[in-house]
């Protein structure tokens, strides 16, 4: 039977064991959550893995390949800026892009140019340093896709980054991406809000007028005012524009005969 990514991200979750013990562990059962976890148990995977569930894997790179996207975390910067820590996610970046791998669950089963698998190459770095390291997300977009990377510091890797799918202008895009590196929108367009964020955002606004004592009839205005503020910061394409304050991102990229159709933003430290 097919298994998830989602399906082994939570029993990884629970058992902080590897994703590809996790997989396996989940096709031995059939899919049945309940045994699968007690298949780790009685391996010692999720006993093994347990030394470390508590350590925060704060720190890390972000790192990509012909618009495939990579995160590796590790606990310190120290780490993170190591020389065998990049060359480790450059790997894994150009192995995501090589195979088309899609998320965590799939790259983490690739095989690197030494023979190992990423997971097994990144479980030997981990023993090695002394740190707890592990494969975060994963993008790999089809399509033409902008790339921006920032570093939060010059003495440090790239901690964010962002890919960008677009038609048209490469510059343009690539703006576009520095706006959501910058901004952290969240959605491309109002239409992919969530009806039920956008009914929680209404009922705040709501609620909040009335706690300011705002006139009754005045509520439906203000109310609307302030669901489209929550619009134009939380979507990209109604955002004021960096590069023009004056427009909106969608306004500068169809100035640019640019069209972005969508866009994925990790950072380091952020879900």
């Amino acid at each position: 039977m097919s298994i998830s990514a989602a399906e082994v991200k939570k029993l990884r979750d629970i058992t902080s064991a590897g994703m590809m013990e996790c997989k396996k562990a989940l096709e031995e059962s059939a899919g049945d959550f309940d045994k699968a976890v007690e298949i780790l148990r009685i391996s010692g995977a999720a006993k093994a893995a347990k030394r470390g569930a508590e350590r925060e894997t704060s720190a890390g790179i972000v790192s990509h390949d012909a618009g495939a996207l990579i995160e590796l975390l590790c606990e310190t910067d120290f780490v993170a800026k190591s020389e065998d820590f990049l060359k480790l996610g450059t790997q894994i970046a150009a192995a995501v892009k090589a195979a088309g791998a899609k998320d965590s669950a799939a790259a983490a089963a690739l095989t690197l140019s030494d023979g190992k698998t990423v997971e097994q190459s990144v479980a030997d770095m981990a023993s090695i340093i002394g740190e707890k390291i592990e494969l975060g997300r994963v993008a790999n977009p089809d399509g033409d896709v902008a790339v921006y990377l920032h570093r939060r510091s010059a003495d440090l890797p790239p901690a964010v980054g962002v890919l960008v799918s677009y038609s048209g202008s490469e510059e343009a895009a690539r703006s576009a991406a520095m706006q959501v590196a910058a901004m952290r929108p969240t959605y491309l367009t109002r239409d992919e809000v969530p009806a039920d964020v956008v009914e929680n955002e209404k009922h705040i606004a709501l609620e909040t007028a009335k706690e300011e004592g705002k006139p009754e009839a005045s509520l439906p205005m203000i109310v609307e005012g302030r669901v489209n503020g929550f619009f134009k910061e939380s979507c990209l394409l109604e955002q004021s524009s960096v590069v023009d304050s004056k427009k909106t991102v969608k306004q500068v990229l169809a100035d640019a005969g640019t069209t972005v159709t969508g866009f994925v933003r990790i950072e380091i430290g952020s879900a």
